[in-house]
Order: structure tokens, then sequence, then C-alpha cells
């Protein structure tokens, strides 16, 4: 056993969590806008407008936005296909998303990306990879690209507990260590991989122990705690920075929603996703900012409200935007310097 693992954040961790007025603001309007663009997401897709597979991201908005708020902007994120929420909290406009949902030429990849292709290049957005585990050796390359070219930037690779069974896991975090890759792992652990527990698919419940194997430091912290998720990520990103190699995250969270829309959740109850709702990270964001009185009641409503109005407008851009030419499929497939 190797590596400097600890579990979840310590009470001293939690008194040095700062969090300015408008910090606290600016992540409950980020959460929250995600939180209703996937709901609204959900009825276009039941009333037939969006195609093909729709992962939603209800209950995991503290992962997202906490990480994307301890890195830098220049920083490089690579996630797995449930990725609406990190193109949203890297500040791409809700109506651009919603209308690659409805795979309209307005959308974030002009309608022939969907919803597990999400990229944007000039924020360091590399996508969104359908291909579980496919795209952690692609973030271990972006990082050595970073390394070699002394650039100050690390690579965030974010992926489901199940993916951390896959080959491709253990190859590119070896390679990370070996070269000491500016990249942190981000696992999301939300206990399901697709309709599979975590018990019944790995010999290590705690994914974290896993960086072990590579003398990787690793934490396991509380996924639904925004603050604990910023800070962590950014204590890791400032020593990925400074050369001290790669870093791994098992945030702890839970889905409100099935794997997929038409996953009909045989594998768990309604009584435990219930439960798990008394820890939605948005409702616990909100009761935190009242009680430090970081905002009042009325500023947090209004910060709803122009929410509901933004994605009002997301959905009718999506709808009025026409669909990408039939020749539009011969375009961007590969890039002319």
């Amino acid at each position: 056993m190797g590596g400097a693992i600890r579990s979840n954040i310590s009470e001293s961790d939690r008194d040095r969590m700062r969090v300015t007025r408008e910090e606290a603001l600016a992540l409950f309007r980020k959460m929250s806008q995600i939180r209703r663009f996937e709901e609204r997401a959900e009825e276009a897709y039941g009333r037939g407008m969006i195609g093909g597979f729709l992962h939603l991201y209800i209950g995991e908005e503290a992962i997202a936005v906490g990480a994307l708020a301890g890195l830098e902007p220049e920083d490089d994120v690579v996630t797995h296909y449930r990725d609406h929420g990190y193109v949203l909290a890297r500040g791409v406009e809700p109506k651009r998303v919603m209308a690659e949902l409805y795979g309209k030429s307005t959308g974030l990849g002009k309608g022939k990306g969907g919803s597990m292709h999400m990229a944007d290049v000039r924020r360091h957005l590399w996508g969104g990879y359908a291909i579980v585990g496919g795209h952690v050796p692609l973030a271990a390359g972006l990082a050595l690209a970073n390394q070699y070219r002394n650039l100050p930037r690390v690579v965030s690779c974010f992926l489901g507990e199940g993916a951390t069974n896959i080959g491709t896991f253990f190859s590119s975090l070896n390679i990370a260590a070996l070269w000491k890759l500016p990249l942190i792992v981000i696992v999301e652990n939300n206990r399901y991989g697709m309709g599979t527990a975590v018990k019944r698919a790995s010999a290590v419940e705690e994914t974290y122990r896993k960086a072990s194997a590579f003398n990787i430091p690793a934490v396991r912290i509380d996924g639904n705690d925004v603050l604990a998720v910023r800070d962590a990520v950014r204590d890791m990103a400032r020593t990925a920075r400074a050369g001290g190699g790669p870093q791994m995250i098992e945030a702890m969270t839970y889905r409100f929603r099935g794997h997929s829309m038409g996953d009909p959740q045989r594998y768990r109850g309604r009584e435990e996703v219930e439960a798990a709702k008394a820890a939605d990270p948005i409702d616990r964001w909100r009761r935190t900012i009242l009680e430090r009185n970081l905002a009042e009641e009325e500023e947090l409503e209004r910060v709803t409200g122009e929410i509901e109005t933004e994605l009002e407008e997301a959905v009718r851009f999506a709808e009025e935007s026409p669909a990408p030419e039939p020749g539009e499929l011969c375009f961007d497939v590969v890039v002319e310097e």
C-alpha cells in the first residue's frame, strides 16, 4: 500500500472553508440552473423533442459546480457522458446546450454531437465521451501535453465509479504517476454503475483506495457539499500545478433519476431514492446560505425566478432553431491546421 490517503475532510479543514456572499450566490445560481435545465430537458424528452440517450445530472450538481469553482478557467476538463452540468458550470449559455440536445444547428456542436458529446475548446472543455473509461487516457495525454509545453494548467478528468473497474483507468493512473502528470481524477460515486451496485461490481468498494496502487494521493469527500468539492479540487490543483503529480478524489453522491431516460430502476427502491433526497446538494447549500446570513430568502427566490426565465428562453430558442443542413455531415470531421 502506498500513497497519502485520507478519508473525508476533517473539521479543521471545514474551518478554513470560506466563501464570500458573491461566491455563495454564484454557486447557488449555477447549481439551480443545472437542476432546472435538466428538468426542462426531461420534459422535452418526454414530448419527443429530444432523441437518442439522455443521462440527467439531477442530484450531483455540487460536484461539477464545486470542482470547476476550484479550477482556473484555463485548466482542461474532460468528462464522461453525463456531461450537461460541466458545460453549464463552465459558462456555456443554456440555450446552446438545449439546442444541441434538440439536434439543432444553433447547438454547441451544431446539432451533431448531442447529449453525450458536449465540447467547447475555447473554454477548455474537451468532452463529453460516451465510451465508459475511454476518456481517461485522453485526459492523461492532455496532461502530458501541458507538462511538455510547460503550461501552468492541470487537467480534471471526471468519471463514474463504474469506470474505475476498467483497464484504461489503471493504465492511465500508472503512467500519470510515473511521469508525475498534472492530472486530477474526480470519481463521482453515485453508488450505481448503470443498474449495478458498487458492491456487486468492484472488489474494492472505497474507490479512492484504488489510487494507492500507484502511490497517488487520494481522498473521499462528501460530493453533495459544494464547498468541500471546491476546496478539495483547489488544494489538489495547487499541488499538481506545482509538480506534485496526479491526485484523485472520490466524491460521494446520488443521482435522483435513472441512469438514463429508459431506466426502469428495478435495482433500487423508491424509499432509497426518497431518503437520499434529504441530502439534496441545492437544498443543503440554500440552508447554509441562510444560516450564515450570506443572503436573504428573497434574493434566492429572485435568482430562481431569473433562472426560470432563462430556461424558458433556452427551450424557445431550441424549438425555433433550424435543423442542420444534410451537407453539414461532411464538415467538422477532421481538423485542418
